[in-house]
């Protein structure tokens, strides 16, 4: 007799990376999904009535109506988050981790994969001390959840996945998936090519698309459960998703090449105190986190976990794939 299909929960199943997640695990497997989002309507990616999707409508504060269900899960895929706020991102961020967690069934959960953002982690991927202390309320709360993590009881069973710079979606809006606060800001980005394409910063980051964070999500939830095995960690897994570091003056080269724009073979060197210059001269707000950030340069991470890692094959390897599967033309407005 073969074994009963997987019961997958994914929460955030409407957002970009929810719905390319429950797209390939419907496609490519017989999970039963059980998809948790505030508002069906935006679910496009797979098809709400048919017999496989389960889902469940509500706030991710309100555990109640779906105890029974979160219960049954097998594997839960947690993407679901929330910033903004600080009160609601407490709430959501970390609260309703726990609540979730504590309704599921030791006896038949057998793995979470956790979303959080690479953001919070050193190259080594240890946690970063400034996300704590100068972290936006986003940032914060993900370091909260990340050590209450660490300590809890289903700690051996949990993945922690950290996405890098998520890209996902058309620029136009077209498509089935929500198109990602970052390939959104493709479009500024082409607006701001004139100017910075005469600039050159000192600084670096990795990147993934959507897509390849579900070919690694779906290929975690649909094999056994590994604990922790890489060394000087805790029992949570951590895994950052993303490909291999590129350099600002690289992307900014890379779409000058994209929308066919001339770029010098020189420019402006962005030193610290010319940034702090054009911060005032423009008067741009920042906060504590920003100004870490302009401080930190490079956000980089080792080791880092695209789907070659785990003997697959990425779907957006180099920045110039994100732009053609973002839609961004060549040329004209944008």
């Amino acid at each position: 007799m073969s074994a009963s299909p997987a019961r997958i929960l994914i929460t955030g199943a409407s957002g970009c990376v929810g719905q390319h997640i429950a797209q390939l695990l419907y496609r490519e497997t017989d999970a039963q999904l059980l998809l948790w989002l505030r508002d069906p309507s935006k679910l496009k990616a797979v098809p709400a009535n048919d017999p496989r999707i389960d889902l469940l409508v509500g706030d991710l504060r309100d555990v109640e109506p779906h105890r029974a269900v979160i219960a049954s899960a097998t594997r839960i895929i947690h993407t679901a988050t929330a910033w903004g706020d600080p009160e609601r991102a407490h709430q959501v961020n970390v609260v309703a981790v726990k609540e979730m967690l504590a309704a599921t069934n030791p006896a038949v959960l057998e793995q979470v994969i956790y979303f959080s953002t690479a953001s919070i982690l050193n190259r080594n991927l240890e946690l970063l001390p400034e996300a704590a202390e100068f972290g936006t309320e986003y940032i914060q709360t993900k370091a909260l959840c990340l050590q209450q993590l660490e300590a809890h009881p289903l700690a051996a069973r949990i993945v922690a996945v950290f996405p890098t710079l998520v890209f996902g979606g058309r620029v136009d809006g077209s498509g089935p998936f929500p198109t990602s606060y970052l390939t959104a800001g493709l479009v500024e980005a082409t607006r701001w090519l004139w100017l910075a394409r005469f600039l050159r910063a000192d600084a670096s980051f990795h990147f993934i698309h959507a897509a390849d964070i579900a070919r690694v999500c779906a290929h975690l939830a649909s094999n056994p459960h590994r604990p922790n095995p890489e060394a000087g960690q805790g029992p949570v897994r951590r895994l950052v998703l993303g490909q291999a570091p590129v350099t600002v003056n690289d992307t900014v080269a890379s779409l000058c090449r994209w929308r066919r724009t001339w770029r010098p073979p020189f420019g402006i060197d962005l030193q610290g105190w010319l940034i702090e210059g054009l911060i005032k001269l423009l008067r741009i707000e920042v906060n504590a986190w920003d100004r870490f950030s302009i401080r930190q340069r490079h956000f980089v991470h080792d080791p880092v976990s695209p789907p070659e890692r785990f003997g697959m094959v990425s779907h957006a390897p180099t920045l110039e794939a994100v732009f053609e599967d973002a839609g961004l033309p060549h040329r004209g407005r944008v």
